[in-house]
């Protein structure tokens, strides 16, 4: 509360939770009635943690007409207020999450499960230090057809990819210079940003830091603020996994570390190779790979993105400084050895890729799984097992998979999948055209 006495211009807050897709749900109220929040929370019903993609019901949900739509109870986070920078009027945002009524988390909030995974290595004196990169598409969606915004600067669009071009960086300098701004004011440690292959495409990552749940966080509001902010500056900035169909789609990769008790990189031993924990942890990684594809890709359109030769990893892999394979160690100093996990898309809900990457990291190291040997060259070119290639096999593997129960609680496991077989099934119903209008701003 000390924070709404010291910006005493805000009137309004918000009040907001990620729910299965990542998109944020949540209630406006005055700024004086903000203290009941932390008293008494905020309820909703449960079954709007895993609405589909529109907003709607899941059909024969346990969650819905089954229960009585039940309500939960929802608290804030450690975070507490932040400001909400793309809008006009000083307003507040407060990160809340679910509980069932007689205080015990609920399994189903996605901010929850990943919430259990690290109650898990913290029982075994270990802490995950985690990072995300985050690429995204500025696009004018003024017309029927997509395309860059003209430069703020020049008033001209560019008709290509320019990777890592400072002139593709200044030329939007009007909306990145604020968007570093409101990172600070909110508490995101946005670090390096380029562009990338695509035309209006950027990337910018955030810092590693030894908490999974802020990295989470920083991620889910870093995609809420970065379309929040393009909007108000008059385009659409999207984290569409493929928005142009002839381009590089958007990822999200993540890169992760384990301290021990005394703070020590477990994945270090002084090598080049890593250690063995580290390859443990990889044997977890690429065993739940398949498995957890619906995690790293949600939607109809992250599919397009996960095709040979498209900057996409499709075969389940790993390597030493490789971008073409799934898990790539990067070249490093030993004390920042790290793997990078290169799946996941830009349309993810950030607290379900960690968990899932994580869950799976630790059960390698608990199970001392062992893995392959590294791969060369180019993972396109080999004879690799490969990731869901649709989404309906996604949705299966996520069901059928072994591991999953390990890392996700059985009703989160169900809920999600029944989500997803109904946006599969009226996504078919759509053009291509009322697909991107749909994902466009919504993942």
């Amino acid at each position: 509360m000390n924070w709404l006495h010291d910006h005493p211009d805000v009137r309004t807050i918000r009040v907001a939770a990620a729910d299965l897709n990542g998109v944020a749900r949540g209630k406006r109220l005055p700024a004086r009635f903000a203290d009941k929040v932390f008293t008494e929370g905020t309820r909703f019903p449960y079954s709007v943690m895993n609405l589909d993609i529109w907003g709607e019901d899941v059909e024969d949900s346990p969650l819905v007409f089954e229960s009585g739509d039940a309500d939960g109870l929802l608290m804030p986070t450690e975070r507490g207020f932040l400001p909400m920078p793309w809008l006009s009027a000083p307003t507040a945002l407060l990160p809340i999450w679910m509980f069932h009524m007689d205080g015990k988390p609920y399994a189903g909030d996605p901010r929850q499960a990943l919430a259990r995974v690290v109650e898990r290595y913290k029982a075994l004196g270990l802490t995950p230090v985690v990072a995300t990169e985050l690429e995204f598409f500025l696009i004018d969606d003024s017309g029927k057809t997509l395309r860059v915004p003209p430069s703020p600067r020049s008033g001209k669009r560019r008709t290509g990819g320019e990777v890592l071009s400072l002139r593709a960086l200044d030329a939007f300098d009007i909306f990145f210079s604020p968007l570093y701004d409101a990172c600070e004011a909110m508490d995101i440690p946005a670090d390096t940003a380029i562009s990338e292959a695509g035309p209006g495409q950027f990337e910018i990552n955030l810092s590693h830091q030894p908490d999974p749940l802020k990295a989470a966080d920083d991620s889910w509001l870093f995609k809420m603020l970065v379309k929040g902010l393009a909007r108000a500056h008059g385009f659409a900035a999207s984290f569409m996994a493929k928005p142009y169909d002839e381009w590089p789609g958007n990822g999200m990769h993540m890169h992760f570390s384990v301290l021990d008790a005394e703070g020590n990189n477990i994945f270090n031993d002084g090598t080049p190779q890593g250690s063995d924990q580290m390859r443990h942890a990889v044997a977890g990684c690429l065993a739940a790979m398949s498995g957890s594809g619906l995690i790293f890709a949600p939607h109809e359109n992250s599919y397009d993105r996960l095709v040979p030769d498209a900057h996409a990893p499709t075969g389940i892999a790993w390597a030493y400084e490789n971008r073409t394979a799934a898990l790539r160690i990067p070249a490093s100093g030993p004390q920042a050895r790290r793997i990078e996990h290169r799946v996941a898309g830009g349309d993810v809900n950030p607290y379900l890729m960690i968990a899932a990457i994580l869950g799976a990291a630790l059960i390698g190291i608990e199970d001392k799984m062992e893995a392959p040997e590294p791969i060369k060259g180019n993972a396109y070119a080999l004879d690799l097992p490969q990731m869901p290639t649709d989404w309906e096999a996604a949705i299966d593997a996520f069901q059928n998979c072994e591991i999953m129960p390990r890392i996700f609680d059985r009703d989160l496991i169900t809920n999600f999948a029944m989500t997803k077989r109904q946006e599969l099934h009226y996504m078919a119903e759509l053009s291509d055209q009322e697909q991107t209008e749909l994902y466009l701003d919504t993942v």
